[in-house]
């Protein structure tokens, strides 16, 4: 088996993973492992902009305030604290790596201020283009393409019998293209695979959203925490033919309305802020109007805005909703909320570290206390950023300290069967598992259609197990694996729960007493 060595090792080339890599000292030899093409993430997709506190009117208070109020009491306010103070920092950093933002501020849902910065429509794509860009032209980063995480390498792993703490010393890494197996060892892990919005039946989120480092960590030990805060994201395109294009909130920033079926606007019925309410009660507004009237989805209307400005500011939504037949500058359109940001995740502290000796988590991987019980929108990319800069800070003093040359790395053990004469089998089952976490688990929820998920769910997961375990490896068979095992541990972690709060809406739990709350933690 091929043996890599490096210094640090990034599993994620998004936003999170990339930002790390460029802020690593040059000397360090850095691998960025991407399981796809590294141009595609969730970063990538991110419309609204960036949060940061960015003119005199605006104040880091106020962003701390907001954001914690978001968070419903979950949030660790040290954490929101240092990543919100570092706003305009990380906002330099990107400047200086190339991103050129839009003149303006944008106003997004729970915010009270203006303080979003954006390109056009299309914020991530910049971003996460411009930070891919400079990573290839480091001599000291290798980016590695269609190279699939499958599991951790770590001493409790490798050598059972020892006492000292479990450590990570690098990963079994899965070379699609060659169809093989190779271990990379290194001083320390970064696991930055962003979410698992692709567990749900309808995402905002990209292909590989299939929370790879979330459930390897658990498989090494780790503690995860508040998995059931998947927020759904109001708005996202109803069309038959619109797999995850997500549009954002900045429309409603900008004034757009959404309209019941019988053209209402509803918002203010709900919430005081109306159509700026939090991601949380404009989904579930949205999806008790959907209920109640039977009809498919809800109307998202900025047509009476004029044609030029609408163009001019959403020309990516403009264009792609002109594809599927819908002119938004002249008629509504049609949204559903769909799952988009993982609030919950790898329990980690400020610094990215986790429990397992270096490893770290960081962006939407991580579970640092940031978000809470719901997310702020456009805190996301500033997340990424922040956490990215401070376990880099932290980790490049530890590099020195560490050795893996002596580590004997145990050969992968490949099955000696022939592949599975039916993989659509496993199509099935990732398909029965998106749609059980949508019926069972979604926006609004209750303890028995929890419990029946996860009886379901464990079946699902012993029959990807036995895929496998028998047979050779395969993305799908991975990704599968890996989205059965989030599934289960999103449910447990919404049983753990004995309130409703946030995201995390139970019909049948009270609403949560301020002070009382404590995280969802499962290993």
């Amino acid at each position: 088996m091929k043996t890599i060595p490096t210094d640090v090792l990034v599993i994620g080339s998004g936003v999170a993973g990339l930002g790390l890599a460029l802020k690593m000292p040059e000397e360090a030899n850095i691998i960025v492992l991407s399981k796809y093409k590294a141009t595609e993430s969730s970063s990538n997709l991110a419309q609204g902009g960036i949060a940061s506190v960015s003119h005199e009117d605006d104040s880091f208070d106020k962003h701390i305030e907001d954001t914690l109020n978001a968070g419903a009491g979950l949030c660790r306010k040290d954490v929101v604290e240092n990543v919100i103070h570092q706003g305009p920092a990380r906002i330099q950093d990107l400047i200086n790596w190339g991103v050129k933002f839009d003149n303006g501020l944008t106003l997004e849902g729970g915010h009270r201020e203006r303080r979003v910065l954006h390109v056009k429509d299309h914020t991530g794509n910049i971003i996460h283009g411009t930070l891919l860009r400079r990573a290839r032209e480091s001599k000291n980063i290798k980016i590695l393409e269609d190279h699939f995480g499958i599991d951790l390498l770590t001493t409790k792993k490798l050598f059972p019998h020892e006492i000292n703490p479990n450590t990570c010393i690098g990963a079994y890494v899965f070379d699609v293209k060659n169809q093989e197996v190779i271990a990379i060892k290194s001083k320390i892990t970064i696991l930055a695979t962003g979410g698992a919005g692709r567990i749900y039946l309808y995402t905002s989120n990209w292909t590989g959203a299939t929370g790879d480092g979330i459930a390897m960590a658990y498989r090494s030990g780790a503690r995860i925490a508040n998995l059931e805060f998947m927020q759904f994201h109001p708005t996202c395109l109803y069309h038959p033919e619109a797999r995850n294009f997500l549009l954002t909130e900045a429309l409603r920033g900008e004034g757009a309305k959404l309209l019941n079926s019988s053209g209402e606007e509803f918002m203010k019925r709900y919430h005081e802020m109306g159509n700026l309410a939090p991601r949380d009660i404009v989904a579930r507004s949205m999806d008790a109007e959907i209920k109640k009237s039977g009809h498919p989805c809800i109307y998202l209307d900025i047509s009476f805005k004029p044609d030029g400005e609408i163009k001019e500011r959403f020309p990516t939504i403009y264009k792609n909703c002109l594809n599927y037949g819908i002119d938004i500058t002249k008629q509504p359109i049609p949204v559903v909320p769909a799952a988009h940001y993982l609030c919950g995740g790898i329990l980690a502290d400020i610094n990215g570290k986790t429990d397992i000796v270096n490893l770290f988590a960081i962006g939407e991987t991580a579970c640092n206390g940031l978000h809470g019980a719901n997310r702020l929108a456009s805190n996301s990319l500033l997340g990424c950023l922040a956490t990215a800069h401070n376990t880099a800070s932290f980790a490049k003093g530890t590099l020195e300290n560490i050795s893996i040359s002596s580590v004997q790395i145990e050969n992968w053990k490949n099955p000696p069967a022939p592949p599975h004469p039916e993989m659509v089998v496993i199509a099935h089952l990732w398909q029965e598992i998106r749609t059980l976490m949508w019926n069972y688990m979604g926006i609004v929820r209750t303890t028995f259609r929890l419990n029946r998920a996860l009886k379901r769910l464990t079946i699902i997961q012993e029959e990807v197990e036995e895929f496998y375990r028998k047979f050779p490896l395969h993305q799908d068979i991975l990704e599968c694996r890996n989205i059965a095992l989030m599934a289960i541990l999103s449910v447990r972690c919404a049983l753990i729960r004995k309130e409703s709060v946030g995201i995390h809406f139970n019909e049948d739990l009270p609403a949560a007493k301020i002070g009382s709350l404590e995280d969802s933690i499962i290993r």
